[in-house]
């Protein structure tokens, strides 16, 4: 594989790792900016819905820039939103520099995923997709954690610091060894808008942001569930990432191979078992052993469902499979921001962290359905050939 993947993977770690690490330190922030817990939940909603307004519209903005311009000036983007977020003096701006950060998202994957395929052999170009996503998955093993761990030990805005210095390191990676290649991106945008009148395509965007959405209800409040019910320190906690992530690491790849066996049953499959997993953990996060168990098989199951999903709606989307892919990258965060909103709104009706698991449950089993109708949808109605009497 070209070293440049190596640029791009970096990228995407620095990217995963702003986007995740705020989870870990809701706490800490609530604390310090005098905010209650469900505000400072929000934060992962502005995010998540920055990156979903942002990625389309930076899409069209970069769609006639040179590839290698457009990710210079993404990471530029995503260094100046993390320096706001670490200098931010009150909550309503630093919620403006989560958003400004966001906006680099969505765009720089559907990108980097362009030019990654371009710098490989024709059957080399998935494996170097699914290379520089190894970034984002690292992101959640190793960034998280040990963002977590020093926002704990020295300040949260400490955990921004570090994550700008690799925003610059990012950018001298993609400068140095990223081929300056003229090419003006992505032509036709008209054709490609017009694949969003195909109303599976819709629909699969809805299965992401239900297929996903359930995590975050769970995932945005992990850390006050883990150190208020089961009882963790927070260094505890910190290793319970680490737990979580290894099984994003484990699940993205069993996902990926029960998609290209069967897409739509293995996901019917992995949502089912997603909502048992949850409504498990509403009772396991009592007790630390088990609670720990039930976190990584959760983390097995959460990002099991990325690659079926992704592929669903690539696969709906044919004729614009850019766009498309750019658009799902959105619809992730919005399952991202509406599992953020619904965890704050449940806690803000007075319900228990311990509730938490069940809305999770929930809303997995509503994706678990649309995937059926879905699915019910895509088969082709069986024609029974009637039976001719001889003579």
């Amino acid at each position: 594989m070209p070293i440049p993947l190596l640029a791009l993977a970096i990228s995407a770690f620095a990217i995963g790792t702003t986007e995740f690490v705020i989870m870990g330190l809701l706490p800490d922030v609530a604390n310090n900016l005098a905010v209650s817990l469900p505000s400072a939940g929000l934060l992962v909603s502005g995010y998540a819905l920055g990156v979903a307004v942002g990625a389309p519209l930076l899409a069209v903005v970069t769609s006639r820039m040179p590839r290698k311009f457009a990710l210079q000036l993404l990471m530029g983007v995503f260094i100046v939103g993390n320096v706001l977020c670490a200098v931010a003096p009150s909550y309503g701006l630093l919620m403006v520099a989560r958003v400004v950060t966001s906006f680099a998202h969505g765009s720089f994957f559907g990108i980097g995923a362009v030019v990654a395929a371009s710098l490989v052999p024709q059957e080399k170009r998935a494996s170097a997709i699914a290379l520089m996503f190894t970034g984002l998955t690292l992101a959640n093993v190793l960034g998280v954690p040990f963002g977590t761990f020093i926002g704990q030990q020295f300040g949260w805005r400490v955990a921004f610091w570090i994550v700008s210095g690799l925003g610059v390191l990012s950018l001298a990676g993609v400068t140095a060894l990223v081929p300056n290649r003229h090419d003006t991106g992505p032509v036709g945008l008209g054709h490609e808008v017009r694949v969003l009148k195909e109303p599976q395509v819709w629909l699969a965007l809805a299965m992401t942001v239900l297929g996903f959405g359930g995590v975050f209800v769970v995932f945005t409040y992990i850390a006050p569930i883990l150190e208020q019910v089961s009882g963790f320190t927070p260094r505890g906690v910190t290793l319970m990432l680490v737990l979580f992530g290894v099984g994003l690491t484990v699940g993205n790849t069993i996902g990926g191979k029960l998609a290209d066996r069967s897409l739509m049953p293995s996901l019917m499959g992995i949502l089912a078992a997603l909502a048992i997993v949850m409504a498990v953990f509403a009772h396991t996060s009592h007790t630390q052993i088990v609670a720990a168990v039930t976190v990584f098989i959760w983390g097995i199951a959460a990002f099991a469902t990325v690659p079926p999903l992704q592929m669903r709606v690539v696969e709906k989307a044919a004729a614009a499979p850019n766009l498309a892919s750019t658009l799902n990258i959105g619809a992730f965060n919005v399952g991202n921001a509406a599992g953020a909103w619904l965890g704050g709104l449940t806690i803000g009706h007075g319900y228990g962290l311990d509730t938490l698991p069940w809305v999770a449950a929930a809303v997995a089993v509503a994706a678990l359905m649309l995937t059926w109708i879905a699915a019910r949808i895509d088969a082709p109605a069986t024609i029974v050939p009637r039976r001719v009497k001889a003579g």
